[in-house]
C-alpha cells in the first residue's frame, strides 16, 4: 500500500511541477496563502504563497510545489502569531473520500487554477 501511495504522490508531483511551469509561462500570480480553522470561522496568516487549489481554500500549492492541506483547529495564539503548516504527500485526487461532489482530481484543479478560477 505505501509504495502505492508513493507512486500516486510522485505523479501528482508531476502534475504539480508541470503546472508551476505553465503558470509562470502565463504570468500567473501566486497570492498569500492562508489556514481557515476547521469550522471555517478564522483565517490565519502563514508565510506561504502559491495556489489555492479549491474554492473553499482548504488546499493550496506554494510556489515550490508543495501541496498543504489548510485546515487548522481555532486558536488565539494563531491569530496573532498565524500558522505554520507542514507540507503534505499530493494525492492525485483533492477530497477522496470526502461527501460526494467534494472530491476532485488534482489535474482538473489545476487546470482550473490556470484558467484563472479557483
Amino acid at each position: 500500500m505505501a509504495a502505492r501511495q508513493r507512486a500516486e504522490s510522485d505523479r501528482a508531483r508531476a502534475h504539480i511541477a508541470q503546472f508551476l511551469t505553465d503558470a509562470r509561462a502565463a504570468g500567473l500570480d501566486p497570492v498569500p496563502l492562508h489556514v481557515r480553522s476547521y469550522d471555517g470561522r478564522a483565517r490565519y496568516r502563514t508565510s506561504l504563497t502559491g495556489w489555492y487549489l479549491r474554492r473553499d481554500e482548504t488546499v493550496g500549492i506554494d510556489t515550490d510545489g508543495a501541496f498543504y492541506v489548510l485546515t487548522a483547529p481555532s486558536s488565539v495564539v494563531a491569530r496573532f502569531r498565524g500558522v505554520r503548516p507542514t507540507p503534505q504527500d499530493p494525492p492525485l485526487v483533492i477530497g477522496a473520500g470526502g461527501k460526494d461532489g467534494e472530491s476532485i482530481d488534482l489535474p482538473d484543479a489545476l487546470a482550473r487554477v490556470l484558467a484563472g478560477g479557483a
